[in-house]
């Protein structure tokens, strides 16, 4: 599917009006050359007024959110898409509690979650491992130990950082939580 994607707050608040146009726009993400049933692969199937699709074949129910980030919100999509592209067009990334302010949800944990979830959607699966020349540091992620200097790690979290080499600046990037410094954690996949 051929996308524009919008460039503005007001252009995505202008195409995604209404929860028809942001369930409609789901449809033709997941099902582009009509509607294909999860269980049996029938291609016929009919919309109830409550947005389940019923599979003609063998009478399998199912939703355009189901298996997706979406599935069983009791919030409207509308709030989910501008989530989704508030996460996705700032340049400095998104806040747990950015969202819970400019989305107006009810507590922090709602906003938290989405945001995981949200970023949990971004990764590519199966995507390529870095290649060329790619330089692995580590660091230390969590408040300041009282007393403590240096690389003293207690309470904290450690942290893998892989850089890809590309040119004169920095490729694709790496993270990963690890147990420890050692070699073996360090050039683990």
């Amino acid at each position: 599917m051929d996308e524009d994607y919008p460039k503005t707050l007001l252009e995505m608040e202008r195409r995604f009006s209404s929860e028809d146009t942001c369930r409609d726009y789901l449809t033709k993400l997941r099902w582009p050359s009509g509607f294909i049933c999860p269980v049996c692969q029938g291609k016929v199937g009919w919309v109830d007024r409550r947005h389940r699709w019923t599979c003609q074949a063998c009478r399998r129910q199912s939703t355009v959110t189901a298996g997706t980030i979406f599935e069983g919100t009791h919030l409207p999509l509308q709030i989910w898409f501008r989530a989704v592209w508030l996460v996705t067009s700032q340049k400095s990334g998104a806040s747990a509690l950015g969202l819970q302010r400019v989305l107006g949800l009810g507590s922090y944990e709602t906003a938290w979650s989405w945001l995981h979830k949200l970023r949990r959607a971004m990764v590519r699966p199966g995507r390529d491992r870095l290649s060329g020349i790619v330089e692995v540091d580590e660091a230390f992620i969590g408040g300041v130990t009282s007393g403590a200097a240096g690389r003293d790690g207690i309470g904290k979290a450690m942290v893998t950082i892989a850089a890809e080499e590309d040119g004169l600046g920095i490729g694709r990037i790496r993270l990963a939580r690890v147990v420890d410094g050692s070699a073996a954690s360090l050039q683990e996949p």
